[in-house]
């Protein structure tokens, strides 16, 4: 499916999952149609939660199928990039914030074999990727604070997406826009008319106890919409 010519992608970030039953819930949202899983760690310090490390990851990585997208909300990432990758990691996309030299890291996860992203706060400036986007795969637009899912929306972030994305049209690369926090079937689709191609959910996909319902209610939002 397409909108605005490019290809929505839908990753369900498995941190608002229910873990005694998270095999059935990827499986469900894999088999609806979901495009990458998105897998967010935290160590509560660069955010004030903790979630979990490499070895959850990589057990994950042996029920799942689809491509793993994980987001680095950690201090230090240079120290952690490789055991995330080693347990699976296909996207690896750090904090602009959480990093002295952002371009040396983005050179550490490509070196690693996984694509590289930069993810930016909601008081970070786009224009502060300008030396970066030729060397990225991806651009992480918070839309949220950081921290915890089932929060709203910040309306300030389509304009942000509209800047990353005319920034990556100025570059002539093919960066994906990636959006996370307070999306769901009701903004899904004025986010990707802003220039996003993926789509982070979390409470809307798996906080409705139909994950594959929701993630299917979606797509559709999303065709009808254009």
């Amino acid at each position: 499916m397409s909108v605005t010519g490019r290809t929505t992608k839908i990753a369900p970030s498995v941190l608002s999952a229910d873990f005694t039953r998270i095999a059935d819930e990827i499986r469900s949202v894999e088999g609806a149609g979901a495009d990458w899983i998105h897998l967010d760690v935290m160590d509560g310090h660069f955010v004030p939660n903790l979630t979990w490390g490499p070895k959850i990851v990589a057990d994950l990585r042996r029920i799942a199928t689809l491509p793993f997208d994980c987001h680095l909300m950690i201090e230090e990432p240079e120290r952690y990039a490789g055991a995330f990758r080693e347990a699976g990691a296909d996207t690896i996309t750090v904090h602009w914030e959480a990093c002295r030299h952002a371009h040396r890291m983005v050179q550490q996860i490509k070196e690693l074999g996984a694509k590289a992203g930069i993810s930016l706060n909601p008081a970070t400036p786009v224009a502060l990727l300008e030396d970066l986007v030729d060397d990225l795969d991806l651009i992480l637009i918070m839309s949220v604070n950081p921290g915890f899912g089932g929060q709203r929306f910040i309306p300030r972030a389509l304009e942000k997406v509209r800047e990353a994305r005319a920034l990556v049209e100025r570059s002539g690369r093919s960066v994906e826009i990636e959006v996370d926090g307070g999306i769901g079937v009701e903004n899904a689709a004025a986010v990707v008319a802003a220039g996003a191609s993926v789509l982070v959910m979390g409470s809307s996909i798996f906080g409705t106890g139909d994950p594959a319902g929701a993630v299917r209610r979606i797509r559709r939002a999303l065709e009808d919409s254009h």
